[in-house]
């Protein structure tokens, strides 16, 4: 199959089964891994969408398709991506307009984000653990403590990002 097709299946169907975002991103290592990149290439595609302003799973998207095909790709899994999202919320805002004094659909949606929160965590934990045999460092132990610690007294998120990237050029020489 054209490395194009391919890219355009691969993005398409992961952002119809996903919700998107960085949910997404747990299917899009399952699809990526081992046919378009490493796992350490994605790792650091990870790291690097998430330093970047904007949506990390379209910033990984570009930067899969890019590695893989160049600037078509990186345009053809941009595309690929936006579309079931596009046209998934057109659908369910005019569903939405039409029942959005349903009770039920506020005690839906707030049911949905403990299930969101499970996944994100899923994926953050395979993208700390990785796949090596190294035990976890007290580097990575105490950059992530720190981060933590400076979300929950609500620092910005993107300085935190910045300061445990920075931090992480010193500790892990």
């Amino acid at each position: 199959m054209n490395i194009l097709l391919t890219l355009f299946w691969t993005f398409l169907k992961v952002n119809l089964l996903s919700t998107s975002g960085s949910a997404s991103t747990g299917l899009l290592y399952n699809e990526a891994v081992g046919h378009f990149l490493t796992e350490d290439q994605f790792v650091q595609a990870v790291g690097l969408a998430t330093l970047l302003p904007g949506s990390d799973a379209l910033q990984l998207a570009m930067f899969v398709g890019y590695t893989v095909a160049g600037i078509p790709g990186g345009f053809v899994s941009l595309f690929a991506s936006i579309l079931p999202p596009t046209v998934i919320m057109l659908g369910v805002v005019m569903l939405l307009h039409r029942i959005q004094r349903e009770a039920w659909v506020s005690r839906f949606v707030e049911g949905l984000t403990p299930a969101v929160a499970i996944l994100i965590l899923t994926v953050a934990w395979k993208i700390f653990r990785g796949n090596t045999d190294d035990p976890i460092g007290w580097q990575s132990l105490a950059l992530g403590g720190a981060g933590l610690i400076a979300l929950l007294l609500e620092a910005p998120a993107p300085f935190v990002l910045l300061a445990c990237g920075i931090a992480g050029t010193f500790l892990f020489k």
